[in-house]
């Protein structure tokens, strides 16, 4: 931790600033949002089919305007959109506590959404424009950051809504507000270089922006290759969970084992990040370490696979320790595929864009990723109510084992082919 902290310190002012940012945005965000679908089927007594319209309203209008949100901040600087998203949320958040009629709601559930498109590709670009050449180092400390408010931010939320839900809202809108209020005061305005230099009309229009990236061959294979990683890494949100609750129960047992996946998951990467990335670096090229990343995160079902081999036990130790080992493995691992890929995963994005539009570049990005979690979640889904139907319990391991060799496969061969390598300025030959 020692050597992270002076890893910290060796960076400009506004990178330490981003990493905090990232920080405090996981923080306020997940104090909130583990608890809201609770709050609005309870104390809200909403149905089932309008919680899921809430919650998905915010889900669409986040990963639907990704590249709305990129392409703002190539446009008008970085440093506009973070404060314009960080207020938005302010004002969704405490919208979530205040009101209870269901268009104010869907309202507000849009707003905090639209919100994280407005600052995410503009917090990365950013980041990646100020660490330079030490982009993969600065991302790796963005993921201690990021994984430390996902892991703190539960619990606050835990406490708080304990109370009152009306509180946790105002806490979680407090802390955007004052995190707008820093950034305004102490976060340099910084924009795009190429379109810092550009007269108003000397911009090319965004539709022929978009039509370029959407020209970028490997940025677009790349992108579809590491769908995988997150519909992967996110298991430790569904199906992890779903197995121990279907072992270990739902009493105190299965509460703690859920909560030991997330602890083990945060924690390994919080103390052991820098030190992946730093070994990593020494040793690979970015699409070898991609390509290693995802055979990690694919070979993290293992465990679970084995375990299917074992007849469970009817209770007692033996049931605990098949419902809380194998899973918390998995999650470790998991963690580990993402320590390694992650890092060369925001870097490959700026190379692959030519350093150009690199907000943009991550706004689509963002959202080709989250079309493939909701498509991937799904046949996840699916697969574990087929798996316990047809008693074939290895069925979704076995899945989710294939996706991630198929894609290390794909990025060990756009590696290969020399496609990860290549920029916009080095144009693809011609296909007939």
């Amino acid at each position: 931790m020692k050597a992270t902290l002076t890893q910290i310190r060796s960076y400009e002012r506004s990178v330490q600033l981003l990493l905090l940012n990232q920080f405090t945005i996981n923080l306020g965000f997940y104090m909130l949002m583990p608890y809201l679908a609770a709050h609005l089927s309870g104390t809200l007594g909403l149905t089932g089919w309008l919680v899921g319209l809430v919650l998905g309203v915010r889900n669409f209008s986040q990963q639907g305007m990704f590249l709305v949100g990129g392409t703002l901040a190539d446009r008008f600087g970085y440093k506009p959109l973070i404060v314009a998203g960080c207020v938005l949320r302010t004002l969704g958040f405490a919208a979530l506590g205040l009101v209870d009629s269901v268009p104010a709601l869907l309202a507000a559930s849009a707003a905090t959404g639209f919100a994280g498109a407005l600052f995410n590709p503009a917090v990365r670009a950013y980041l990646a424009a100020d660490a330079g050449e030490r982009r993969v180092e600065a991302f790796a400390l963005f993921n201690v950051f990021y994984q430390a408010g996902i892991l703190l931010g539960p619990l606050v939320g835990m406490l708080l809504t304990g109370f009152d839900f009306r509180i946790t809202c105002l806490v979680s809108a407090a802390v955007f507000a004052m995190l707008s209020v820093v950034q305004i005061r102490a976060l340099p305005a910084r924009r795009a270089d190429r379109a810092a230099g550009m007269d108003a009309g000397e911009r090319e229009s965004v539709l022929t922006q978009w039509r370029g990236i959407l020209r970028n061959r490997a940025f677009l294979l790349f992108a579809t290759a590491m769908i995988g990683s997150y519909i992967l890494s996110f298991q430790v949100y569904l199906a992890l969970p779903l197995e121990v609750r279907r072992l270990g129960g739902d009493g105190e047992f299965g509460t703690a084992a859920v909560a030991l996946l997330f602890a083990a998951s945060g924690l390994s990467t919080i103390f052991g990040q820098s030190r992946v990335t730093a070994w990593c670096k020494a040793r690979w090229e970015p699409g070898q370490a991609l390509a290693w990343g995802l055979l990690v995160m694919g070979l993290a079902f293992v465990p679970l696979l084995a375990a299917t081999a074992v007849p469970a036990p009817g209770e007692g130790i033996g049931r605990w320790l098949l419902a809380a080992v194998p899973p918390t493995l998995a999650a470790l691992l998991l963690a580990l595929g993402t320590m390694i890929a992650y890092p060369f995963e925001m870097d490959m994005i700026v190379r692959l864009s030519g350093d150009r539009l690199v907000a943009t570049h991550y706004g689509l990005y963002n959202t080709i990723c989250g079309v493939g979690i909701t498509l991937g979640n799904l046949l996840t889904g699916a697969a574990l109510d087929a798996a316990q139907a047809a008693g074939m319990s290895a069925l979704p391991w076995l899945s989710l084992l294939a996706l991630g060799l198929g894609c290390a496969g794909s990025l060990y061969g756009l590696h290969r082919s020399g496609r990860l390598t290549r920029t916009l300025s080095e144009p693809e030959p011609a296909v007939a």
